[in-house]
């Protein structure tokens, strides 16, 4: 079916409301807006769903919420009664339409006679990572688009082991997707039935309560937090997302006494109406809550995004200026503190281990190997590090501490299984206190650790190449790089090149081949003469191109001369 007969088909469906029609209607003459919203359905994969709001296959719309559901429903009704009644917890942010769309979701897993706890408000992602675990359900929804913009929203799929859906499921959910009608075929029970017939349970301040136990019971040294409570002041913000309902009571369970909360961004909106975006990785979304630091003299500004499973810091140095650290240097930070945090409290396990991503900072595997900890690397996305934490866990042969990645994703313990940005807040405020007690700033410890384990710098850049001829560009780069590897860059010699697509690396020198430790994924890193690492990938979730920068040099302002001269190679890859 073309995307014009498939937008009239829409256009004369039963299930739609007027107002979608009318919405659609209004596109009539734009072909380029018809063809986008109806060339292909949005995509599901392990991540589930992610899109702009609207009518059409390929937005996010109550149809589209009810298709994937439906393709979820039928992969655990084909597993039997017993993965049926364990039931699906479903979640959801404070997006546009976000509430909406879960109850959809509900009423079809009802529809297909699958048990449902249903958050009754927006909670943060790791919690229904949590609950999928703590209950025992076979699967769990959160409808969030994380730090998206506002015009977004998203279905992410979780499975029983609280990491997001395996491969294989994946699969199988696309499959049933693609032979299923929209609108025809889709088995739904009314909300309030089903609620009557007890297919769905409303869940929420129990669950609350048990994630915040086990959050707290993270912490190692409530002694230095009790030394500082009195003088230490920390900025919170939520922009606007599900932060605000865990997050300060988390830090005020811990013992803090001065937590001041950014009342604006306190205050839900699916808008984001304060800042251009809500993403913790950019400094102007901190700007009210700067402002707020300043007059309240306070050290250390925490902020999450939306569904609160990634966290960005701003920090005091001297001067009065307040500066960001990057995901990469709290990452760094934390590993640091928990390592020496448990050796001092004799909780340090026998066999220790961390994990981070390939593109992460190597500044982590030099802080841990230096603590007699292992490091394990995993492909960027934390479902790779839900696997191997499994796998950890499964051959009883290492801990872990702190898994982690450059984009401000940390995870903790074996609670959940997916980045947590309340745990992880509530670490990053122990550590400022711990820190506070030896009379340092965050920003000091961070100058002390690049003293203790030498200058380490990364950026990362981003080519987008939007459209349909941007994917045929981006696969055009990566098969060229591929095929014909560079043997210099910014007239540095290559050593090595892993393709992790393939599992292969080739040395130039030697001109031998050797095997990756892990494969499958479209990735190029290039090892370098002077100690720097180039990496190229497409994004999972975005039309465009990751160049990610690792450097290693004698001082920081070696680092800096050597990210300038990569950056600019990496930006001639636009031409």
């Amino acid at each position: 079916m073309s995307y014009r007969e498939e937008y009239n088909r829409w256009l004369g469906a039963a299930a739609l409301t007027n107002e979608e029609k009318n919405e659609l209607n209004a596109i009539h003459d734009n072909d380029d807006e018809i063809k986008d919203r109806f060339f292909g359905n949005l995509k599901f994969g392990t991540a589930g769903l992610r899109g702009i709001m609207g009518a059409g296959i390929n937005r996010m719309n109550i149809h589209t919420v009810r298709h994937a559901t439906q393709g979820l429903a039928t992969l655990i009704a084909g597993m039997g009664k017993a993965a049926r009644e364990r039931g699906v917890a479903v979640c959801m942010d404070w997006r546009h339409n976000s509430d909406i769309f879960a109850k959809e979701a509900a009423s079809v897993l009802a529809g297909n006679e699958i048990k449902v706890y249903l958050f009754d408000a927006p909670r943060p992602t790791p919690e229904l990572s949590f609950a999928v675990r703590a209950i025992e359900c076979i699967a769990g929804i959160n409808i969030t688009a994380s730090h998206n913009p506002k015009e977004y929203n998203g279905y992410k799929v979780y499975w029983e082991d609280g990491a997001q859906l395996p491969p294989d499921h994946a699969e199988v959910v696309a499959k049933t997707i693609a032979k299923t009608d929209i609108f025809s075929e889709i088995k739904l029970m009314d909300y309030d039935r089903a609620l009557k017939k007890g297919l769905i349970t409303l869940i929420g301040e129990e669950v609350d309560e048990s994630f915040l136990f086990h959050v707290l019971e993270m912490s190692i040294n409530r002694e230095a937090v009790g030394q500082v409570a009195d003088t230490l002041k920390i900025v919170y913000t939520p922009f606007h997302g599900t932060g605000a309902q865990l997050v300060p009571e988390a830090l005020r369970r811990l013992g803090l006494k001065h937590i001041l909360c950014e009342p604006e961004q306190m205050r839900p909106d699916g808008g984001f109406s304060t800042v251009k975006s809500p993403n913790p990785e950019n400094k102007e979304s901190f700007k009210l809550a700067i402002e707020l630091a300043k007059r309240e003299n306070a050290e250390l500004i925490i902020g999450t995004d939306p569904d609160a499973d990634r966290v960005g810091i701003v920090v005091l140095k001297s001067g009065g200026e307040y500066v960001p650290l990057t995901g990469n240097q709290v990452g760094v930070l934390l590993l640091d503190y928990i390592i020496n945090a448990r050796k001092s409290a004799g909780t340090l396990p026998e066999n220790p281990s961390a994990i981070k991503t390939i593109v992460t900072t190597e500044m982590a595997r030099a802080a841990a190997e230096a603590n007699g900890v292992r490091m394990f690397d995993t492909f960027t996305g934390f479902k790779f590090m839900a696997e191997k934490i499994k796998e950890l866990e499964t051959a009883g042969s290492h801990e872990y501490l702190l898994a982690f990645e450059e984009s401000y994703g940390y995870l903790m313990g074996g609670f959940c299984r997916d980045k947590d940005a309340v745990t992880a807040s509530m670490m990053i405020a122990e550590l400022a206190a711990y820190c506070k007690t030896r009379g340092k700033t965050l920003y000091e410890a961070m100058r002390d650790l690049y003293e203790k384990y030498g200058s380490y710098a990364e950026e990362t850049i981003n080519i987008v190449m939007p459209g349909i001829d941007g994917l045929e560009k981006m696969e055009k780069l990566m098969s060229g790089l591929r095929e014909n590897p560079p043997e210099s860059i910014a007239g540095t010699e290559v050593l090595r090149v892993r393709d992790y697509l393939g599992g292969k690396i080739f040395d130039f020198k030697s001109r031998e081949t050797s095997e990756t430790e892990i494969s499958g994924s479209n990735v190029l890193y290039f090892e370098l003469s002077d100690d720097t690492r180039f990496i190229i990938r497409p994004s999972g979730t975005e039309p465009k191109i990751k160049i990610y920068i690792l450097t290693h040099a004698d001082s920081m302002e070696e680092c800096g001369e050597r990210i300038s001269k990569y950056r600019a190679a990496a930006e001639k890859l636009k031409e």
